[in-house]
């Protein structure tokens, strides 16, 4: 196959900065003859439409900012490489139908979204946001005693089994850890491979672990799955961690738990993001809250960048690509 016959490329400055930061940005400038970029800050989507239709790529390279695909795409266009994850704002499952072949960052950045669940399942056994509070707005010390918890020798269960998931497994494997999984597509071939254990369904999941870390993709099968009869099964002094989807969790029923402050919660993903400022998870001692940072970090973009490059050389080069999303992948993803 020759080179794509055009390569538009949709990202702001700061998009451009963090995944294609050079070398990388002039590699992928290289894969076309004919590269033309456009920032679509401040643009709407039917300038995104003007442009798209004018410029009429064979490829398109999508970011956060890109707008959505319009119903009718250009001519030309054969492949979108989106840099970033979820691609349900970006590409329809009829497109996806009709031919056109789509990737994402696949698990590029998965190993950055497993460091942060380390982060705050570790920040929660140690009480970080309730020393954090004291010691910043209340002038604390040690008042009120300083009972903290080891990540050593714990029970850990993980609701899903994707790549943050497996990455996870690697990060945890020094602490001694016992970790078992709950998830449909979990196998003993995938169980022998990572050395974990499968749980029979998610009460047990959440009735036999220490700390239960939410990893499971948002679709229609997992909406709303962990209601508060299965947080209510973690014990106290134990911990529930979300760096997944927020929408995975009934928010009211968590919220419910939280506030009796028995067990100990770290969210970086909510039903409704922003998190309101309002919002009566802020100021609880027993949660860590963060803003849907999980990954990848700034510094790390440059891996999904690097990764989209590898996808753009093999389209090229007529060879197979990695991350493809099909339209099964699209039912079942986030």
């Amino acid at each position: 196959m020759p080179p794509p016959t055009a390569l538009l490329a949709t990202l702001t400055p700061e998009e451009l900065r963090d995944f294609l930061p050079e070398p990388l940005f002039g590699q992928v400038r290289n894969i076309s003859p004919v590269f033309s970029t456009w920032d679509p800050t401040g643009k709407s989507a039917a300038d995104f439409a003007a442009i798209f239709a004018a410029t009429d790529p064979e490829v398109l390279l999508a970011c956060w900012k890109t707008p959505p695909l319009p119903a009718t795409l250009p001519p030309r266009l054969r492949y979108v490489c989106y840099l970033c994850g979820s691609i349900r704002r970006l590409v329809s499952r009829e497109q996806l139908e009709r031919g056109l072949l789509v990737t994402n960052w696949g698990g590029s950045i998965s190993r950055i979204v497993a460091e942060w669940a380390l982060f705050h399942i570790l920040s929660c056994l140690r009480r970080a946001t309730h020393w954090t509070l004291a010691m910043h707005n209340e002038g604390g010390w040690k008042n009120g005693g300083t009972e903290t918890a080891s990540l050593f020798g714990r029970r850990i269960g993980l609701h899903g089994f994707g790549q943050i998931a497996r990455e996870l497994v690697q990060l945890l494997r020094p602490f001694n850890v016992t970790i078992t999984s709950f998830a449909p597509d979990l196998t003993r071939q995938i169980e022998a491979r990572h050395g974990i254990s499968r749980a029979p369904s998610l009460e047990a999941l959440f009735a036999e672990n220490d700390i239960i870390v939410e990893l499971a993709p948002l679709n229609s099968h997992t909406e709303g799955a962990v209601q508060e009869k299965h947080l209510r099964l973690i014990r106290p002094g134990g911990v529930f961690v979300n760096v997944g989807r927020g929408a995975v969790v009934n928010e009211a029923a968590l919220l419910r738990v939280a506030q009796e402050g028995k067990i100990m919660i770290g969210l970086d993903v909510y039903g409704v993001e922003p998190l309101p400022v309002d919002s009566p998870f802020r100021g609880l001692r027993n949660v860590t809250l963060t803003p849907h940072i999980a990954g990848p970090t700034s510094d790390r973009r440059r891996d999904a960048g690097r990764f989209a490059l590898e996808n753009l050389a093999a389209y090229a080069a007529d060879r197979p690509l990695q991350a493809v999303i099909t339209p099964a992948v699209y039912d079942t993803s986030t």
